[in-house]
Order: structure tokens, then sequence, then C-alpha cells
């Protein structure tokens, strides 16, 4: 598996989705500007037992794919959709299988979608703290969509645009184009005692 540079992760399980629409543009544009290897994925993808997994070893296929690519990302863009004022379930399942150590360091910038202005503050109500818990390196700006910032699927509000501009922008430090920053280690197979990530197909 090569190792990405950017990866998104829509915390959608709606096909189509605005939550995934909104990460494919936050990625597209980081990539754009700062050039590196992206990707694109969201939970709908993922197998019917990664909600009964329990450790990250229980993970399997599309399921262990998705953590070691969460794992090796020098930048991350993750977005949730939010229901009756915070993250699905599933979305929060994910990250309770990562060791702490994954994310700390890495920068992340935050998204959320939702059917109006009332949920915006899930972004620093709900996912700043928890991956504030991860030490991770959470983009000052983060970016907010609802229904009217949408036609179909397609982003038609300039607002959004500028505010998604302004946080891709925020990945100067981590992310010079032709100055990637060094890879942190990961620990997704700690249970096999080593740091060194171990292929997908392993």
């Amino acid at each position: 598996m090569s190792k990405l540079d950017i990866l998104g992760l829509a915390g959608s399980f709606s096909v189509p989705s605005k939550t995934r629409r909104l990460v494919e543009e936050a990625v597209s544009r980081t990539a754009a500007r700062f050039g590196g290897r992206s990707k694109v994925i969201d939970l709908s993808q993922l197998p019917p037992g990664f909600a009964l997994a329990r450790q990250i070893q229980d993970l399997t296929g599309t399921a262990r794919d998705a953590v070691q690519h969460i794992a090796e990302a020098r930048a991350l863009v993750i977005a949730t959709p939010v229901h009756k004022g915070s993250y699905p379930e599933l979305f929060k399942h994910l990250f309770d299988l990562l060791d702490p150590m994954i994310l700390a360091g890495k920068p992340v910038l935050l998204a959320a979608t939702g059917g109006g202005d009332k949920h915006a503050l899930v972004i620093e109500h709900h996912l700043r703290p928890l991956f504030g818990f991860f030490e991770a390196q959470t983009l000052a700006t983060g970016v907010y969509a609802c229904e009217r910032d949408f036609a179909g699927d397609e982003i038609i509000s300039p607002a959004l645009i500028s505010r998604l501009d302004r946080a891709v922008g925020q990945f100067e430090p981590y992310l010079r184009r032709g100055e990637i920053s060094p890879q942190l280690p990961t620990r997704i197979d700690r249970w096999r005692g080593t740091d060194r990530p171990v292929a997908a197909n392993s």
C-alpha cells in the first residue's frame, strides 16, 4: 500500500453524501496547493463487521485499510454529518479503536455538515475535544456547511469556499510543496511488538 500525504475521511453512511462532497473539495484543494498523494474514504465503504469490532485487531479488509491510511497519512481532512447535535456513533467508534499515538502531532482539518446553522458549533464542542485527546494538530479554522451551501452535490456558497481555502492554507507549516514533512512513527500494529506499519494484505 502506497503511503498517502493527504487522507480525507467522511463520517457518513449516505450515498451520495454532502459530507463526502465537502471532504473531496477540501482534499482536492489541499492537493492542488501542496502536491502529494491523496485519497478520500467514507464510513459507507466499511464492512458491516466494523460495527462489531471491539479492538483494532478485529478489523479486516477495507476497515483495516482505512485505519492504516489514517495512521500513515501526513495530513487529514475529517468531516462528520451532524445528527441531533453530535456526530454519529459509528464515527466515534472508529476513533475509539485507535491507539492515541496514531494521531499525535498530525495536522487535521475539521469539518461538518448539517441541516442548518444551529449545528455549526459541533466542530468546537465535539470534534476539537476529540482530536485534542489524540494530541492531533487541529487547524485553527473549522469548516461547517449546511443545506443552503449546496445545489445537489455541488458547493455553491462563495463564503464556504473562502472559509475552506483559509483552512487549507493552514496546512502550510506541515505540507509545503516540495517539502513534505517527515512521517511521524505510527503504532497501528503495536500488538505485533513493532512500530512498523504492516501491509494491508499481511
